[in-house]
């Protein structure tokens, strides 16, 4: 059962059933649907509930925003059973909450990033200690359809990871939008400039993933020795450039992750 077929929880229902879940398996609970859900439903052949009044989850994933989710939590007490496994992917609530809210230890709190929908996602999990090792292992096999998955031993590492790998994909669109502005800087047209800056982060992505080598040798590939690039990356890598810069953002996206989590 998914609660919350919004953006991030539809793009693990996309990787789940383009990996093979039967749709008889996928419950959608979710009280307001828009349209992209509702074409999303349509196109995979799913039913869309307005409750979970009446069913009995093996397994609960709950992917509704941190605002909301004790509300949701309170609702949802009568379905969980001895035979749920509850899987959150709110950002921010931690496994005490999560358990108090449910009604069961047995939680499993993820942070799951956007290119699950397309099986290129990375996953961060951490289980209670009432989860068993076989059930570990059955949300290990959900969550490795839409990507990668990376088990935490410490709950407090969740935040840190949540600022860097969930919310990444945002920081990396920006990066593109920003390069793309730098371009019509220099006299490109928008839709140029747009184009070679969208396809540069996509081949260089693709060839990260080809190549094994350590990111910095691979920039250090493209780079000559006074040449064009370096000039660039003196600015970059410059003491006010983009790591102090990143790491700033990070900062504060993982406070704002501790923040919802004590709302």
């Amino acid at each position: 059962m998914l609660v919350g077929a919004g953006k991030m929880g539809l793009a693990m229902a996309k990787g789940w059933l383009d990996a093979g879940l039967p749709t008889s398996n996928l419950i959608l609970i979710h009280p307001s649907p828009g349209e992209y859900t509702k074409a999303f439903a349509e196109d995979y052949g799913l039913q869309i509930y307005a409750e979970a009044s009446g069913l009995l989850p093996n397994v609960l994933v709950l992917a509704v925003k941190p605002q909301v989710i004790d509300g949701v939590m309170e609702t949802l007490r009568p379905v969980v059973g001895p035979q749920t496994l509850v899987v959150s992917v709110a950002a921010g609530i931690d496994i005490a909450r999560l358990a108090r809210g449910t009604g069961t230890g047995r939680v499993v709190r993820t942070m799951p990033n956007t290119p699950a929908q397309i099986g290129k996602g990375i996953t961060g999990a951490v289980a209670a200690p009432d989860v068993t090792a076989a059930e570990k292992a059955s949300v290990d096999a959900l969550l490795s359809a839409s990507g990668q998955v990376v088990w935490l031993a410490d709950e407090g590492d969740i935040d840190a990871l949540t600022a860097i790998s969930g919310c990444g994909p945002a920081y990396v669109f920006n990066m593109v939008e920003a390069l793309a502005a730098a371009g019509e800087q220099q006299g490109l047209a928008p839709a140029l400039a747009m184009q070679l800056a969208r396809q540069t982060v996509i081949g260089a992505a693709a060839l990260m993933e080809a190549d094994p080598a350590p990111v910095a040798v691979l920039r250090q590939n493209v780079t000559s020795p006074k040449g064009v690039t370096a000039e660039a990356l003196a600015v970059l890598m410059a003491d006010d450039g983009l790591t102090p810069l990143m790491e700033r953002a990070v900062d504060a996206a993982r406070k704002r992750s501790e923040e919802l989590g004590r709302s």
